[in-house]
């Protein structure tokens, strides 16, 4: 499939504003399952900008304004071009328990997503959760799966239910939240397992195709999950939608949590407060059914 894709960020001040630094991870990486065909970042008003790699991999542009204004407009505008995953079977054949064995063979490169970060919390609920979908002797594929169908059944997805930094006790105990909120469950009861996972910021397509099903998660930036799996490959799920990850998703960024793959982070000078909207419109390509 493919699909074009423009990501708006409108941040509107109260009071204009002298200063403003922003830090964008909005460049989506060449992967086997997509294809960059054409990307750009629009900053307005214009202003010099840098880059960097972070320290999970991901492209990040620095952009620097130094004159007074009165709004900023980051859009960022994508062609993509996307294939259906190919699971690796075997090892999702192996167990939990096998799995963990193996990880622990290679703890150095697989410690960041193994770890407690912030935003996600191990133990507690997350623990009980881990003992019921991913018993040492379930394999990898009928567990992840399980889980992923749970945190979809047993939590209401509620827009507006929370923000950026409701913690993620308050998610258990409300069982309501969004998009970002089932990723750090999914990820708090995989890493309590001892399995590694890591956050993915990026889009989804929504709008129902023909004979197809309606996603949830298009009006602006969407997360899932991905667990990386013996062999050191990566795999993505995504519990709001119950499903692996595929043709309609379209990775960015990635992290521990939130915090680290979100995509846009900054700060400005001025007497006043800022109100920011987010748009994302992602369609087909001509000629894609």
């Amino acid at each position: 499939m493919r699909f074009e894709i423009t990501h708006t960020t409108d941040y509107r001040y109260e009071q204009p504003a002298s200063e403003a630094y922003v830090e964008a991870r909005l460049t989506p990486p060449g992967r086997p399952t997509q294809k960059i065909l054409g990307h750009e970042i629009v900053f307005d008003p214009a202003a010099p900008v840098s880059s960097y790699t972070d320290y999970f991999g991901n492209p990040t542009v620095f952009y620097s304004m130094v004159k007074r204004h009165e709004q900023l407009v980051v859009t960022n505008r994508l062609k993509v071009e996307t294939a259906p995953p190919v699971l690796p079977d075997e090892a999702l054949a192996l167990t939990v328990g096998e799995a963990r064995q193996i990880f622990s063979s290679v703890s150095t490169e697989v410690f960041d997503y193994l770890r407690v970060s912030a935003a996600v919390p191990t133990g507690g609920e997350a623990a009980k959760w881990a003992r019921r979908f991913l018993r040492s002797d379930a394999t990898l594929r009928a567990g992840m799966e399980d889980l992923n169908a749970a945190i979809h059944r047993e939590f209401r997805y509620t827009k507006g239910a929370t923000d950026n930094w409701t913690p993620l006790a308050t998610i258990w105990k409300e069982k309501a939240g969004v998009c970002q909120d089932f990723a750090h469950v999914m990820l708090a009861v995989l890493r309590t397992a001892g399995l590694p996972a890591r956050y993915v910021c990026g889009y989804i397509e929504a709008a129902t195709p023909r004979g197809g099903r309606k996603l949830v998660g298009a009006v602006a930036t969407h997360a899932w999950v991905e667990v990386m799996v013996p062999g050191m490959e990566w795999v993505a799920l995504d519990p709001t939608n119950n499903q692996w990850c595929g043709e309609r998703h379209v990775a960015v960024s990635f992290g521990r949590d939130f915090a680290d793959a979100t995509p846009l982070r900054g700060t400005f000078k001025g007497s006043g407060g800022q109100k920011m909207s987010v748009k994302v419109k992602m369609k087909r390509m001509e000629g894609d059914a």
